[in-house]
């Protein structure tokens, strides 16, 4: 029988694929699954000497690195229990965390420390760990390492119910939830992935979101180290630059994006070249040529991705329909996965060229999925799923586990959505963000927020119910409406500002235009500054009324 852990998958692949690179920094030389192997061994027995026990808790922050999964496997495979912090995290959010989850050591990038240095100095043991060796007084002779540290001896001892991680949504006081997710969680998620999308040995993921979250740690690292796929990281920090230079080293197979990205990617790179002269402006209105100007332009896209893109995997939250639109016009390999961090994290996916459209596809295999209480007009209902990849609950926190775990095992993911009749799963919303009209219609915020995110400008906006009226806050892009008139002078900008209240306007016009009529906004307000945004880059609704 198959043994769901990651030191039994972990030896597996070091076995079978010895000599492949495991994970490497984008233009250097990476460490293969053999040389992996041997790094877990020297850092399980550090973490040995340090004091480090089954069960104890081991907290880990710092930027994409092959070290931070060498910590990340080297904790878990000891049967310790790893706790990710977000790098973005305040250095209060970070105390919060290692004390609520009582972690006993802290692996941190040399840039964390520092910033954190005054959090953790006296409290708890620090290993700074930085490119491709893990520095203190690990062992440097494994000849000279004892057996038990090896991943044979380890697998043996390691089960499928034990906790391998707690991954915090939130680090402010009071409010912590600690998602506790097994061994067989993780594992069986890296395995069951397979089932949407095919990988393998010379496949390539490049690395760019967090690897404390839930969606990079489990699909970005278990699944291709599951494969024998190898896994790269940027040494700098991102940016439009050295991402397009990692892109043509690396020649990605696989890359793992949120919605934000890849919409950035359309609204200021895309859309702007149809716009540019009225010939194409024009051509693109028609949808015979608007397919054809989007396949030319899609050839272009799979160019700079490297050209060798086969999965462009989309999650986090919903894609925009016109952009979803656009990249299955450009035959873009983009797919679309749906799930929670408690749910380790997938729950539906598709492959690409077979996500149907503002759909996040088929239910995993293995996962029980339904509509609780569903609309009998509208089929829609709150998303509730059980399955192998389920969380064993929230850190020391029954009371909350309780609200979102059933007596009968089902998980209340607080997304409203309806499953059509080939099995295809739809999201309407969180049910939180739900507005209930003033005749009790349901209004569904993230839907209008899509049409308004669509005009030309707006980088991002957010719908709310104020005094029974729906509110548009809009973050607009004055820097690029100045950019294209500031060969002329002073004097247009100060008319482009003066006639910003005539564009909101005609911002509430075009959306009300496309909306029914309980979804009108009454009013659109010029949001001066970016939303201050979760370190998942969603906005904190609440600090708007939201």
């Amino acid at each position: 029988m198959k043994k769901f852990t990651i030191p039994s998958f972990i030896k597996d692949s070091v076995n079978n694929f010895s000599d492949n690179t495991a994970l490497a920094f984008v233009g250097e030389k990476g460490i293969t699954y053999t040389e992996l192997g041997i790094k877990i061994k020297e850092t399980v027995a550090l973490l040995d000497i340090l004091g480090i026990e089954k069960g104890d808790k081991v907290a880990l922050i710092g930027e994409n690195m092959p070290n931070w999964g060498i910590a990340f496997l080297s904790i878990v495979s000891m049967g310790a229990v790893a706790v990710p912090i977000l790098p973005d995290f305040h250095e209060n959010e970070v105390y919060n965390i290692i004390e609520h989850s009582e972690s006993k050591l802290l692996f941190a990038s040399g840039k964390q420390i520092e910033r954190l240095k005054n959090i953790v100095a006296g409290r708890i043991q620090v290993i700074i760990t930085d490119n491709l060796t893990v520095m203190n007084s690990s062992p440097s002779e494994t000849s000279g390492i004892p057996e038990r540290f090896s991943l044979e001896e380890m697998d043996k001892t390691s089960c499928e119910d034990n906790i391998a991680t707690i991954i915090y949504t939130s680090g402010t006081t009071g409010s912590s939830k600690g998602v506790m997710l097994t061994h067989k969680n993780l594992a069986w998620m890296a395995e069951k992935c397979l089932t949407i999308q095919h990988v393998t040995i010379g496949h390539r993921f490049l690395s760019i979101l967090p690897m404390s979250h839930t969606y990079e740690n489990s699909i970005g690292l278990l699944l291709p180290l599951y494969s024998g796929a190898s896994v790269y990281y940027l040494k700098k920090q991102m940016s439009p630059s050295i991402l397009i230079e990692a892109l043509a080293k690396v020649k990605p197979t696989h890359l793992l994006t949120v919605p934000l990205i890849i919409e950035k990617i359309f609204r200021k790179q895309v859309l702007p070249k149809f716009n540019k002269n009225r010939i194409t402006r024009n051509l693109f209105r028609f949808p015979l040529t608007r397919k054809i100007l989007n396949r030319l332009v899609g050839k272009k896209l799979m160019k700079t991705f490297g050209g060798e893109l086969i999965f462009f995997g989309i999650g986090g939250s919903k894609l925009d329909g016109n952009i979803e639109k656009y990249l299955a016009e450009a035959k873009f390999p983009y797919a679309i996965g749906y799930g929670l961090t408690e749910t380790s994290p997938l729950l539906a996916g598709s492959s690409p060229y077979k996500t149907p459209w503002q759909s996040t596809g088929k239910i995993l295999q293995g996962v029980e999925l339904k509509i609780d209480d569903p609309d009998p007009e509208t089929g829609e209902g709150e998303i509730i799923a059980r399955g192998p990849n389920l969380m064993q609950g929230y850190y020391k926190n029954p009371k909350a586990t309780s609200e979102v775990i059933t007596t009968e095992g089902w998980f209340r993911t607080g997304d409203l959505g309806y499953i059509d009749k080939k099995g295809n799963l739809y999201i309407r919303g969180r049910i939180k963000n739900l507005i209930i009209g003033t005749n009790g219609e349901n209004i569904y915020p993230e839907e209008i927020e899509s049409i308004i995110n669509s005009i030309e400008y707006i980088e991002e906006s957010l719908v709310v119910s104020q005094k029974d009226k729906l509110i548009a806050y809009v973050n607009i892009n004055l820097q690029d409406i100045e950019n294209k008139i500031i060969k002329l002078n002073e004097k247009v900008v100060k008319v482009c500002h003066d006639s910003l209240d005539e564009f909101l306007e005609e911002i509430q016009t075009f959306v009300n235009q496309r909306v029914n009529r309980y979804s009108k906004i009454q009013m659109v307000i010029l949001q001066s500054v970016p939303f201050e945004k979760t370190p998942t880059n969603k906005i904190k609704r609440y600090l708007y009324g939201g």
